[in-house]
């Protein structure tokens, strides 16, 4: 449903011509595009669109790793006509593999304690998604059937054929936002791909990535490597359930804080002109220059930007690929509210985060020419907390209005039947037929 609402952004538009045009032998399908290409080109395509709107899910201790990891196995599943049990098995591997990667690496940020009731936080110089890599391949190469030598060498290929840490470099950046974003989740499934290929053809990969202090864990920017970490509870404890799902098409730190105030703005019929202010209070990552930038250039910038985050809700814009609209980014009104806002780092955020890896603490001030309207929460809508979860009817629900641009209604109740009936199809190709029209 991500990859399709973003066909109609220009990040996604270029995607699609670009793996068109690059073709391929027709095995695997552009989501929400007709005909087929090669496995690489359609994962090229995929992991853009999956990416474009930054609506897809992530982990809270691993980032956007989904836009890195389906398309790779995805493309490669429909070319072998793999069966659905086949890729719900993949896509567990590739991102539990992905996941306990992550726990042996660098984080994001670095939390240091100053007493009872002060920490100081610092970011990894260089951190990115490069990591994933491995997991994509991983599933890549368990659709084609390879044994035990040649996952090795794919695994050790896909550390060499990651893309590069540049998380820091697209936050600290000013406007206008780079299509980049925080890495190319297209181009880091061609890697994996051709990493799992190639192996399987008898390449020889590194079967010592991970080893010595000059290994995978310091040519992808991580500052430390803990093996111990990565294998700790391996096959009892499962990492890849912590999964958030985004109801908003924006970066997932203001939606405990986003969520409060289209509450706010629902139950008091509040209108633009009625709001004077509205102060946001949320994590640490709002304080980078891209999440306080009032320049709206590209939908990449709408995305990020808290200002206008909090403009398009305050207008009652429909949520979903709306957002993104070049009209919405270009609505004089919507441009005009985004200075009544204003973002601070939350206290406590990093204070409670330790002892409740999946808090994400928000709060929001809103004044209006007759009161103001406080309030906050500990958790974001679509995490896995009690009271606080997608439920599936909220999953199809946001699914059906991603869609409905691209395939028609009938074929959107195909593809959610074909989805939830996914370990008895005998072919990937029947749930994908139902979002690529004819």
């Amino acid at each position: 449903g991500c990859a399709l609402a973003s066909a109609s952004v220009d990040k996604g538009r270029m995607c699609i011509a670009l793996s068109k045009r690059l073709g391929g032998a027709p095995e695997s399908s552009i989501l929400g595009v007709n005909g087929k290409v090669s496995p690489t080109s359609a994962a090229l395509a995929n992991g853009e669109l999956i990416n474009a709107m930054d609506y897809s899910a992530l982990f809270g201790r691993g980032g956007h790793a989904t836009p890195n990891l389906i398309p790779a196995v995805l493309a490669m599943a429909e070319s072998a006509h793999a069966s659905g049990k086949d890729l719900i098995l993949a896509i567990a591997l590739s991102h539990e593999i992905s996941i306990r990667l992550s726990r042996g690496l660098s984080p994001i940020m670095t939390v240091t304690p100053e007493g009872p009731d002060s920490q100081s936080y610092r970011w990894t110089p260089a951190y990115g998604f490069s990591r994933f890599n491995i997991g994509a391949a991983a599933g890549a190469a368990r659709i084609l059937g390879l044994d035990q030598d040649r996952l090795a060498h794919a695994l050790g290929l896909a550390g060499h054929h990651a893309q590069l840490p540049t998380n820091a470099k697209f936050a600290h950046s000013e406007p206008p936002a780079a299509m980049t974003k925080y890495g190319t989740a297209g181009w880091q499934s061609t890697g994996a791909l051709v990493s799992a290929l190639l192996a399987e053809m008898g390449y020889v990969g590194d079967l010592t990535l991970f080893e010595s202090e000059i290994g995978f864990w310091r040519f992808s920017g991580s500052e430390k490597w803990e093996p111990e970490k990565v294998l700790d509870g391996i096959g009892t404890e499962w990492g890849y359930v912590d999964l958030d799902y985004k109801p908003y098409p924006c970066c997932r730190l203001v939606h405990s804080s986003l969520a409060l105030f289209v509450r706010i703005v629902a139950e008091h019929g509040l209108k633009p002109d009625d709001i004077e202010s509205v102060r946001v209070s949320g994590h640490p990552y709002g304080a980078h220059p891209n999440s306080l930038n009032t320049t709206i250039t590209n939908n990449i910038d709408a995305q990020f930007s808290i200002p206008y985050i909090f403009s398009v809700a305050a207008h009652g814009v429909r949520i979903g690929a709306e957002w993104q609209d070049d009209a919405t980014m270009h609505d004089p009104g919507i441009l005009g509210f985004m200075d009544r806002v204003t973002y601070e780092v939350h206290p406590d955020y990093y204070r409670r985060l330790p002892k409740d890896p999946r808090s994400s603490l928000g709060a929001i001030e809103v004044v209006t020419k007759d009161r103001t309207f406080v309030d906050s929460t500990d958790y974001a809508y679509g995490s896995p907390v009690p009271g606080f979860e997608f439920t599936d009817e909220a999953l199809i629900e946001k699914f059906r209005h991603n869609a409905d641009r691209v395939v028609s209604t009938d074929s959107a109740d195909r593809a959610v039947e074909a989805a939830f009936g996914l370990e008895s199809l005998a072919d990937i190709a029947d749930l994908i037929t139902h979002v690529t029209p004819r």
